[in-house]
């Protein structure tokens, strides 16, 4: 044990935050109006607010990108992947986050450009680490690219692994996605639940 403490670096999405929160309340609000109302209680429109809740939570507030102690966490709507840093070949945030680990690429909707601040930094040159402050002001997309590149080959650096070479496609199988269990359970009951309201 070197003593070191655990890295850790959480990226900030650069959508969907405001209108996440919006649907979520606006869900919440029909649902309480639904059983709070005047006369018996209105169950589709409960279980539409729950559903729209549980949609705008899991589409817009759920996702995002961290790095937790040499690993790449990219949260999903129903899943979670945990990627070895050491294992990223390659990062690209287009329209959505991309890395390529092994055969395989994953992505993330948590961060992202639009087409015209693609255009514009494909104009800015890129320097390597000096470069990532001044990347993080211009182009926060960019700077998160850069970010996770670099992460990543300190962390082969440390770790002794070439890039494209056997351990790092050894490392790569060691991708780990996990089932976002609750937002399941309550995207999938709730949805259920409406179309019984609906149907009985």
């Amino acid at each position: 044990m070197t003593g070191d403490k655990p890295r850790g670096e959480t990226f900030v999405p650069t959508s969907g935050r405001v209108y996440g929160v919006a649907a979520v309340l606006l869900g919440l609000t029909g649902a309480v109006l639904g059983l709070a109302g005047e006369g018996p209680v209105t169950w589709w429109v409960v279980a539409l607010g729950v559903n729209f809740a549980a949609l705008g939570w899991a589409a817009m507030l759920r996702p995002g990108v961290a790095v937790r102690d040499e690993t790449l966490v990219l949260r999903n709507i129903v899943d979670t992947v945990r990627i070895p840093l050491a294992a990223v070949e390659e990062v690209a945030v287009r329209q959505v986050l991309a890395v390529r680990a092994g055969e395989k690429r994953y992505t993330s909707a948590a961060i992202g450009r639009k087409r015209r601040q693609l255009r514009r930094d494909d104009r800015v040159p890129r320097g390597g680490s000096a470069d990532v402050g001044r990347m993080a002001e211009e182009s926060y997309g960019l700077f998160v690219e850069e970010r996770i590149r670099q992460l990543a080959e300190e962390a082969r650096t440390t770790q002794g692994i070439k890039l494209y070479g056997p351990e790092q496609a050894a490392l790569a199988a060691g991708v780990r996605r996990e089932p976002a269990v609750p937002e399941i359970v309550l995207l999938a009951g709730s949805a259920l639940a409406l179309v019984l309201a609906v149907v009985v």
